[in-house]
């Protein structure tokens, strides 16, 4: 949805109803995405005939590791509560887990991955 925003926003705000159309998304699901993105400042939103959504911030500044860590806050591996920053709070066994650092490194590697997706680059 972000790269749809991206690349249909040359001409102005991009509506909500073509985003969905596109990605075969119903609108009501769509709408709780975007929330999402424009809570965490990735996108704005404008009301009325020509409103719409357009990034808030340059496609160049913005990687894929950005929308999934907003989107999924962050993943969850094996109902595991750990962060990338190895925080366990959460979880009861945290003390004791014989797995911890395999999710802990599972994910700061997948992260680290993922920041190198950039936007911008993915619509050149």
């Amino acid at each position: 949805m972000v790269l749809d925003i991206a690349l249909h926003c040359e001409n102005g705000p991009v509506q909500s109803r073509d985003i969905a159309e596109r990605q075969n998304i119903s609108l009501k699901y769509l709408e709780k995405l975007i929330r999402e993105l424009r809570r965490a400042g990735l996108i704005e939103s404008r009301r009325g005939p020509q409103g719409g959504h357009l990034l808030a911030r340059p496609a160049d500044s913005i990687t894929v590791g950005d929308i999934v860590r907003i989107m999924e806050c962050p993943p969850k591996y094996d109902d595991c509560t750990c962060t990338a920053g190895g925080e366990c709070d959460a979880c009861p066994q945290a003390q004791t887990c014989l797995t911890k650092a395999i999710w802990v490194e599972t994910t700061r590697a997948m992260f680290e991955k993922l920041d190198t997706f950039i936007i911008g680059e993915l619509l050149d």
